[in-house]
């Protein structure tokens, strides 16, 4: 060993080598990463908290206790078999998962002795966040009822507050579900029959109306418990599962009811939660935080199964400056064909907007200018009043340009092409009359689903899951970019594979938010697409038209209450039936000549003004 390593640095890769020979994977990827209190697990890879650089008797154990727990669950845990299993219901699958971790550390301590007292140390450091719960919680009880079992099983006494959450439980558990720990203890070499008495425990807790049977798949098994098990969402009930508790059962002790979500503790399962691939367990992700907080009615028909992998990035990030410089001067060979006739309407554009800029003056003023018309009486008279001017901002200049371009593979070619050679035309040109621009770009991270997809399956595909792709809203050029410095990106829109679906209505949401944050008094969106959402990983596991209802819903709700002026060009595609103010071009080739007239008519128009009621 290399006596000038850091002891950070040791200590890193001797919990490498521990994970790889407990969970006999010598190839698994393990990381370290800062801002992590838990260790987080996916298939091929294991996240740790980064050690600190003078780490603590206190701070080593916590990370080998986090390490433990992932070697245990890769080496111990079959996760087919666990997907099989996997019963429907959001509260049924945080019990089932907290209980197989139950299950594996169980297990694993006793094949290495070792582990128990790291262990314990990542045990009574989670126990800190249940400090204070004095009363039941549907939220806790999938934590309560693990916690339970690995007292249980380890004949172990556990951390205070955890005890304290634990006996919370215990009379409600032996009235419940009585027996059931015994035979989970008696099962716990056995991941098969574990999960079955898994599955009758959760039957008992009343999470189940129908077990699945030994043969039925987990999809399946999610249909049936829908058919039979699960009751209309009300949308203004945030304690509504698959499959709920009786509520009777669920009062506290002062007569209370102990609703989900009462006593501040709704994240108390994260203990289990973060140990399961350091991901929060299935169930509707809330997307409110993308709709305008001013509207107080908003639509809750779409979601997102998760945003944490949903990304918003600039263009320069993806691909380096060699290419980046390559890409640029493919589109500038493409420009030069192009030039002639779109250079015309973009200097018919900019004539048009600085002949307003003559009619911007305001005349007989206390101060400003000297107003040369007034110059005789001013000789005669210094003190003559009223003898100056000032020009007026035009009200174009008041004014920003969003262009939200479609990057969806059906634009490859020459729709694509196009639009980049349009939104480089409309950029200088627009930015010599003193209008911002802002070039933004949407489409999502890989085809037919990404991560979001892959955590969905993880969790047993709960049914209706939501929007199931990643997004990536590109940033070709913010609006305070000047053009000269954001010119290179718009190759970028030539690169292959950065086409891949188009999910509009979050797009077009993340593009009008951002130009309601602008100081400008006019703000004008244009979006030029080329046909409606696709998703396939989305649109094949929810209702029909999932992607298109919300589009439409966007689009009124920006039409009817926004002040944001919305236009769309729709290229071989009707996007009419979407937009009240839109184009459609069977040709690619009228794109740019089309941007150039509709701003300058909109231009040309009175500013709609305030919409909002």
């Amino acid at each position: 060993m290399d006596q000038a390593e850091p002891l950070h640095e040791t200590l890193k890769r001797a919990t490498q080598a521990v994970i790889r020979a407990i969970a006999e994977e010598p190839d698994v990827i393990v990381e370290f990463a800062r801002g992590l209190d838990t260790a987080s697990l996916s298939e091929q890879a294991v996240t740790l908290p980064e050690p600190d650089v003078n780490p603590t008797k206190t701070s080593i154990d916590r990370l080998r206790g986090n390490a433990d727990v992932a070697a245990l669950r890769m080496g111990f845990h079959d996760r087919a078999l666990h997907q099989h299993h996997m019963p429907p219901g959001f509260e049924a699958r945080k019990l089932y998962d907290a209980l197989e971790q139950v299950r594996v550390e169980a297990v694993g301590v006793r094949v290495y002795p070792g582990s128990k007292q790291n262990l314990a140390a990542v045990h009574a450091h989670n126990a800190e966040a249940y400090v204070g719960i004095t009363e039941r919680t549907l939220s806790q009880m999938p934590l309560a009822v693990a916690l339970l079992a690995r007292e249980y099983f380890g004949d172990t006494k556990l951390a205070d507050p955890a005890q304290d959450l634990a006996d919370l439980w215990r009379d409600w558990l032996n009235e419940h579900a009585p027996g059931h720990l015994e035979l989970l203890a008696k099962s716990i070499d056995d991941q098969t029959q574990y999960a079955k008495v898994t599955g009758n425990l959760l039957h008992a807790l009343e999470l189940l109306n129908k077990l699945p049977s030994d043969t039925e798949s987990d999809e399946n098994s999610d249909q049936d418990a829908q058919s039979q098990d699960q009751t209309p969402k009300d949308d203004d009930d945030d304690n509504d599962h698959n499959g709920e508790m009786d509520a009777s059962s669920m009062i506290g002790s002062d007569g209370q009811s102990a609703d989900a979500g009462e006593g501040g503790d709704s994240d108390q399962g994260a203990d289990f939660d973060i140990m399961m691939d350091g991901e929060s367990p299935a169930g509707p992700s809330d997307t409110d935080d993308n709709w305008p907080t001013n509207e107080p009615v908003r639509p809750k028909a779409y979601m997102a199964y998760t945003n944490e992998f949903d990304e918003i990035i600039m263009a320069e990030d993806l691909c380096d400056a060699t290419e980046l410089n390559r890409l640029r001067e493919q589109l500038d060979r493409q420009l030069d064909k192009l030039q002639g006739v779109v250079s015309k309407l973009a200097n018919r554009l900019q004539r048009r907007l600085l002949a307003k800029q003559t009619r911007s003056w305001e005349f007989d003023l206390e101060d400003g200018m000297l107003d040369v018309a007034r110059l005789a009486r001013v000789i005669t008279d210094p003190m003559m009043p009223l003898s100056f001017k000032e020009e007026k901002d035009a009200d174009f200049r008041d004014a920003v340009v969003t262009l939200l371009i479609d990057n969806s593979g059906s634009m490859r070619g020459r729709p694509i092409t196009i639009a980049a050679t349009g939104a480089d035309i409309l950029a200088r040109t627009l930015e010599r009359c003193g209008v911002k621009v802002e070039i933004l770009g949407f489409t999502t991270r890989t085809w037919k689903g990404g991560k979001s997809r892959e955590k969905w399956v993880e969790r047993g595909k709960p049914e209706n899951p939501g929007r199931l792709n990643d997004l990536r809203h590109i940033i070709y050029k913010s609006a305070e970019a000047p053009w000269r410095r954001a010119r290179k990106n718009l190759g970028l829109m030539l690169k292959e594979g950065i086409l891949k679906e188009n999910i509009d209505g979050e797009a077009l949401l993340w593009a009008h938010n951002r130009l309601l944050a602008r100081p400008e008094q006019r703000r004008i969106l244009m979006v030029i697409s080329d046909g409606a959402p696709v998703d396939d990983a989305t649109l094949s596991t929810n209702p029909g038209h999932f992607l298109e209802r919300h589009l439409r819903d966007v689009i009124e709700w920006i039409e009817t209450k926004s002040d944001v002026e919305l236009i769309a060009i729709g290229i071989g595609h009707d996007v009419t039936r979407y937009y009240k103010r839109a184009v459609t071009l069977l040709d690619a080739e009228d794109l740019g000549g089309t941007i150039m007239t509709e701003l300058a008519d909109l231009f040309d128009e009175t500013p709609t003004g305030q919409k909002r009621s």
